[in-house]
């Protein structure tokens, strides 16, 4: 199957797991035969984030396409830049902060069940 992140309608989500700001995240995929969960395409426009939170036993990874940000793992904050893959582990904290004054931060998000 082929799709196109780009052509999939966004929802709006305001304050991400009570984050900043409304987050345009597009659902591409959300039913597989393996243990993965969903891929998302997520727009941060600036000043916004998805605030800091935990999941459960999964790993869940932010590959960073466009823009700059602050990750925080586990309370360390990272600056991350288009070509950065994250890897948030099972039961670590994480959250996405764009930096930017002027441009969106894009990123794929995916997330494996173990």
């Amino acid at each position: 199957m082929i799709k196109n992140f780009y052509a999939v309608t966004p929802d709006l989500v305001e304050n991400i797991h009570d984050g900043e700001g409304v987050v345009k995240v597009s659902t591409v995929f959300d039913t597989f035969t393996t243990k993965m969960q969903f891929l998302h395409y997520t727009v941060l426009p600036p000043g916004t984030s998805i605030g800091v939170h935990k999941h459960g036993n999964d790993e869940e990874f932010y590959i960073v396409l466009e823009g700059a940000g602050e990750m925080e793992l586990d309370g360390v904050k990272h600056p991350v830049s288009p070509g950065d893959v994250i890897m948030n582990a099972p039961l670590g904290s994480h959250g996405l902060r764009n930096v930017s004054d002027t441009d969106d931060l894009r990123i794929l998000v995916f997330e494996v069940k173990q």
